[in-house]
């Protein structure tokens, strides 16, 4: 892959997709392919393979999906999984079709077990049941995922499968009730402020623990891969920092400057206890996450309150 190359990012406006762009426009990319949502329904098949058969892309970014958290999950389970399916599905039958050099696959770790052993190795894969909150997406994804290592197989496309921890950055979803749990601390915690109010009510017992990566991190780690790992085997990417929902609400809090009360309600569901993924076979191939959290979240709350002016 070089700077000549065709290259199609779908959903090039989420945060993933965006954070993709960048990255690549960083690096002198200036023949990329881009659609938005009302240009091209992914959910379309003929529009999908009329678009490939027209734009003939040499690599794909696959980050578009249908995303958000566990009340979005709990709330639309039958568009989360139709959705999803039928993205995945017609990306990268097409892609492969019309002759792209190579595909990545962007999963979510939310495909392991839910209680399978901490740090989650790759090998973990459907060793036991999903976390119920999320399985219809968690259950699109492995399909995905399965369908590129499919066509690997079968047709020798090279697909690779990148499995991303818990992620925030610019572009991030802050809907009141679809949004993840990042957004959903920050937007709240703000309002909260701007409000003056005494207290703040969160979700669940504030004691699963979370590992939080910046997009921007995520972005650099899949162009890395794209360039430098072919094989059907998936790859987890992740930061290695592990906080509690609890901490990351103080943390936030404080970097929002409120100084009301956190109330936890523990008759809201928790989700995963932990989600901790083990990075070592992406830190063998010489990458590395770089972006402390306190950090990147400072950068996003600043453009937070900018966005909101």
């Amino acid at each position: 892959m070089d700077t000549l190359s065709r290259i199609y990012v779908a959903g090039h406006r989420g945060m993933v997709g965006s954070a993709i762009v960048r990255r690549l426009q960083a690096e002198g990319f200036d023949s990329l392919v881009l659609r938005t949502r009302q240009e091209l329904d992914l959910t379309d098949q003929l529009a999908v393979e009329a678009f490939f058969a027209t734009e003939r892309p040499e690599y794909v970014f696959l980050a578009a999906a249908k995303v958000g958290g566990i009340h979005a999950n709990n709330t639309y389970p039958a568009e989360f999984l139709r959705d999803n399916l039928a993205i995945q599905t017609h990306v990268i039958h097409s892609a492969w079709k019309h002759g792209a050099k190579k595909l990545l696959f962007l999963g979510s770790s939310c495909i392991y077990p839910r209680d399978c052993p901490q740090p989650i190795k790759e090998g973990y894969l459907l060793t036991g049941p999903l976390e119920p909150t999320n399985e219809w997406y968690a259950v699109a994804k492995i399909a995905g995922l399965r369908m590129c290592q499919a066509y690997r197989r079968q047709y020798g496309f090279d697909a690779i499968c990148a499995m991303p921890t818990n992620l925030y950055g610019p572009g991030d979803n802050y809907h009141p009730e679809n949004s993840h749990v990042v957004p959903a601390l920050l937007r709240r915690i703000h309002e909260a402020k701007l409000a003056d109010a005494p207290e703040v009510m969160i979700w669940g017992t504030g004691a699963p623990l979370r590992e939080l990566m910046h997009a921007n991190d995520l972005a650099d780690a899949l162009l890395f891969l794209m360039r430098n790992y072919s094989d059907e085997g998936i790859v987890n990417i992740g930061s290695g920092q592990e906080i509690s929902i609890a901490e990351l609400a103080l943390l936030i809090a404080k970097i929002v400057g409120y100084r009301g009360t956190l109330r936890f309600d523990p008759s809201k569901p928790d989700g995963t206890p932990r989600k901790l993924l083990d990075t070592s076979h992406l830190k063998g191939l010489g990458w590395q996450s770089r972006i402390p959290l306190d950090h990147g979240l400072r950068r996003i709350y600043e453009a937070y309150t900018v966005s909101r002016q």
